[in-house]
């Protein structure tokens, strides 16, 4: 197995074009889901409301990918990828200049929607995306080429704290609807990009999805134990990630160690080792199986939570040295979990055959798990800001779980 890795190569030369440019997208919506990380501080700051209020953020935004995710499967099972991706990015463009009349009126309810729109965009997008870039050359290597493209997503979502809170947090003044305007307009460009060209459009060789009905697919994936196992980690990823990334900000300048423009640099450099992370596991990966790198990532991870815990308490201070030691564990896990999401999505969907696309609908459900923000958020109101980091602890236990079964099942 390992051997035949080895020389498959990660896509074929017909599908370069169409896999540089679905690649892009990866991008786009890491920028745009990173941005709330900052946006979530930044509305405490000028709205005077508390953690748990400013957690409705994440909330508006991953309950949208949970109510769109199966209406965007149907969508691109009928339509096709490409009019998928144009209408995910039309929507996503839609809800980035609703922030125009937001700031104008200053209502956090309009933010909220706004949100909820770019998100159902988002749905759209990464329902076709993950999917299509596992199906873009050798099936052996799908799990490293949806690992390279989730790199660039990673890459997106290292740079939007650093644009986004180096704009909001180094002036009193800032207009929140000028970066939102900007991604506009590059959304609507791309989308007139996407609009002019072909997509090939694939199929798993084992069947036609449209031979049965969805109803069928539902029913037949139900009864997988399986993928339902692979659907329960990547939620309970989904809680750790997103949860660990909105609650960052906060926790460092609640604690004392640094300002909120300093944490948003520091979220941003935590999240380049992430975007590294996922181009050193999509390489690692063309030589060790996915499942086993998978095993010792969460292991990783698990121990980065345990460390934060225990290291918090006596971490007091921004003039403490101490301090630096949660912030490095935290650093640490991003490069552990860089690789969970892919890979556990490949997984999740590997063999599915004529279920691929039902699959991925029903996966990409998952993000709503960034409503564990406001769980984390509820328990920091209550309790202190270091206890809420058992939640992720507890999701990273999950995949843990998943990729120790899943190596088994492999023998």
């Amino acid at each position: 197995m390992a051997k035949s890795t080895n020389k498959a190569s990660l896509t074929n030369r017909e599908y370069i074009v169409p896999f540089v440019l679905v690649t892009a997208l990866f991008f786009l919506w890491g920028f745009a889901r990173a941005m709330l990380d900052v946006l979530n501080k930044h509305c405490q700051d000028t709205l005077d409301i508390s953690i748990t209020q400013s957690a409705l953020i994440q909330v508006s935004t991953y309950l949208a990918y949970f109510m769109m995710a199966i209406p965007a499967g149907v969508f691109i099972n009928r339509y096709g990828y490409r009019r998928g991706v144009v209408f995910g990015l039309l929507l996503f463009a839609a809800g980035a200049f609703l922030f125009i009349p937001g700031a104008q009126m200053e209502a956090y309810a309009v933010y909220l929607g706004a949100l909820f729109v770019i998100a159902c965009g988002l749905a759209f997008l990464e329902t076709a995306a993950n999917p299509y870039s596992t199906l873009l050359g050798p099936k052996e290597t799908s799990t490293s080429r949806l690992n390279l493209s989730q790199s660039f997503n990673g890459m997106g979502s290292a740079l939007g704290p650093l644009v986004m809170g180096g704009y909001l947090f180094s002036q009193s003044d800032a207009n929140l609807s000028l970066p939102y305007a900007a991604l506009g307009v590059v959304v609507i460009m791309v989308a007139l990009v996407f609009g002019r060209i072909n997509l090939p459009e694939l199929q798993r060789q084992e069947g036609d999805e449209g031979a049965e009905t969805p109803k069928h697919h539902l029913s037949a994936l139900m009864g997988n134990r399986m993928f339902l196992f692979g659907l329960a980690a990547l939620f309970a990823y989904e809680v750790s990630e997103i949860s660990i990334n909105s609650y960052f900000v906060n926790f460092v300048t609640g604690m004392g160690w640094m300002d909120a423009e300093t944490s948003s640099y520091v979220l941003g450099l935590s999240l380049f080792i992430f975007m590294g992370g996922r181009f050193l596991g999509s390489w690692v990966m063309r030589s060790v199986r996915a499942e086993r790198m998978l095993c010792w990532c969460a292991v990783g991870s698990v121990v980065c939570m345990v460390m934060v815990l225990m290291t918090s308490n006596i971490a007091m201070g921004e003039n403490s040295w101490g301090r630096f030691l949660p912030i490095a564990f935290l650093m640490a896990n991003y490069l552990c979990e860089a690789i969970m999401f892919p890979t556990i999505f490949a997984l999740s969907v590997q063999g599915l055959g004529a279920l691929t696309k039902s699959a991925a609908s029903i996966l990409m459900m998952t993000p709503l798990g960034g409503c564990g923000f406001l769980l984390m958020a509820l328990v920091a109101d209550c309790t202190s800001l270091t206890v809420p980091f058992v939640i992720p602890l507890l999701g990273f236990l999950v995949v843990l779980a998943f990729a120790r079964k899943k190596g088994m099942s492999k023998g």
